[in-house]
């Protein structure tokens, strides 16, 4: 069970999502983005919410020198890269040491399937992903998460492999009323929810943060539950 409250954009708002322990917070520097902060904000996010809670920096096409320089610059202790190719990008950002303890590959489900992943790794084995997990969003052109649609569960449920694949993020239209639907549905690993929990664009309503990350539990526990009971 892995919960990320993506796209923060205030430090008052963000010592207060930390309270409610969510594993993970995200911080977006795309800068066409309604959720885009500035380093000097998001330093101030990542020491408002404290080390026990994992900070992510969502990039998209960052040259290696950026993502460098603000991954030290804003404290974090993870990235989500999304990029023509997530993997070779990962490969090139030299993230192996320091203080990166999680590496994201975003990719973008559309009703077409999971093609462009599938062909980047048609030369490779399980085992040799850089990627320490996947996260699925919603394929909306020109737009890199965020939207509130909804990724084809279905799709993912049929083509995403697990046993070959990192470990699974489900993002892309999640709110707390659909959260333990898609968990059961997809069977992911972890969850990701920006826009479902707003009053608007980087403005979370901190009610519907909690209700997400206990309705997202309770789903997990399910889930787990039942992956744990014996076949009859």
């Amino acid at each position: 069970m892995w919960i990320k409250i993506c796209g923060l954009t205030e430090p008052s708002q963000a010592r207060a999502i930390a309270a409610l322990r969510p594993d993970a917070i995200g911080l977006n520097f795309y800068p066409k983005s309604p959720r885009f902060v500035s380093t000097s904000v998001a330093r101030r996010i990542s020491d408002a919410v404290g080390p026990q809670i994992e900070r992510i920096g969502v990039f998209v096409e960052p040259s290696a020198e950026h993502l460098q320089r603000t991954v030290t610059e804003c404290g974090l202790s993870g990235v989500q890269i999304h990029a023509a190719d997530e993997q070779h990008a990962l490969a090139e950002m030299g993230l192996d040491a320091g203080p990166i303890t999680r590496k994201i590959c975003g990719f973008q489900v559309g009703e077409a399937g999971l093609a462009h992943l599938k062909h980047s790794l048609k030369d490779r084995k399980p085992g040799e992903w850089i990627a320490d997990a996947c996260l699925a969003d919603a394929l909306v052109q020109g737009l890199h998460g965020g939207t509130g649609k909804t990724v084809p569960w279905q799709v993912l449920r049929d083509e995403y492999r697990h046993n070959e694949w990192p470990p699974l993020i489900l993002a892309g239209g999640l709110r707390p009323e659909n959260v333990a639907e898609g968990v059961a549905a997809v069977q992911p690993w972890g969850v990701d929810v920006a826009s479902g929990i707003e009053s608007s664009p980087g403005i979370k309503d901190l009610e519907r943060v909690a209700r997400f990350i206990l309705e997202a539990r309770r789903a997990f526990v399910e889930l787990k539950r039942g992956r744990s009971s014996p076949v009859a």
